[in-house]
């Protein structure tokens, strides 16, 4: 990851857009533009100093460490840094997330393409567990895919095989999901059954919200 290209106070003077504010124990999410290079910041400076001085640095610092493994995988920001204790600066991803653009868009190319992109995210020994929306995967102006918003990720070297592939498949059930919902004529059948198989294990899933269950309530994406 990059060392420090800007500090708080250059934050402070920065051309500023509110992407989600979150609740109290989320960072404020805001895109920047600081010497021309657009940023996305996650800053937990507004939150109360028992967010600020526990759940934070663990957030930061572990959204950093993913981001560092993931390095060099296209469709992955490449350049993140932190700021101070209480903010990080990821690289902005530019285009439209899935659920903004017209369906037409959403072709077997760009899903086969979404595939590929969570297998390489998985042989670097990385889940993102929040795939399973449109919030977080994004069209970038070529018409690739990109991954966003990997504060939810885990690593998975150490992780027992039975359940690495259990989290593996939750990735790969948001491909999936968005075959059946956008291309379900060209999905295949071994799609189909695959995702059949998933969705039963997902019963088992305990977890809801962040990796890669729907919360019980609305949640303001991006």
């Amino acid at each position: 990851m990059d060392n420090r290209l800007f500090d708080r106070a250059a934050l402070s003077k920065a051309e500023t857009k509110l992407l989600r504010d979150g609740r109290i124990a989320n960072a404020v999410v805001t895109r920047v533009t600081i010497d021309g290079a657009r940023w996305t910041v996650k800053d937990f400076a507004a939150r109360p100093w028992y967010v600020r001085w526990t759940v934070a640095p663990v957030l930061l610092r572990h959204e950093l460490s993913i981001l560092k493994r993931l390095s060099g995988v296209d469709g992955i920001a490449a350049r993140a840094f932190r700021i101070d204790r209480n903010a990080i600066a990821v690289e902005y991803m530019e285009g439209d997330s899935m659920g903004q653009v017209p369906r037409e868009r959403i072709t077997p190319e760009f899903l086969r393409a979404f595939e590929a992109l969570l297998d390489a995210v998985h042989a670097r020994g990385v889940v993102h567990l929040d795939a399973r929306g449109t919030g977080n995967v994004m069209i970038r102006p070529d018409g690739t895919p990109g991954l966003i918003d990997f504060q939810a990720s885990l690593t998975t070297g150490w992780m027992p095989g039975c359940l690495r592939r259990l989290l593996e498949d939750i990735d790969r059930s948001g491909a999936l999901k968005k075959w059946a919902a956008y291309r379900p004529d060209e999905m295949g059948e071994e799609r189909v059954r695959e995702l059949e198989r998933i969705n039963r294990l997902r019963r088992f899933w305990v977890f809801r919200g962040y990796f890669g269950l729907k919360k019980n309530h609305a949640a303001k994406r991006r």
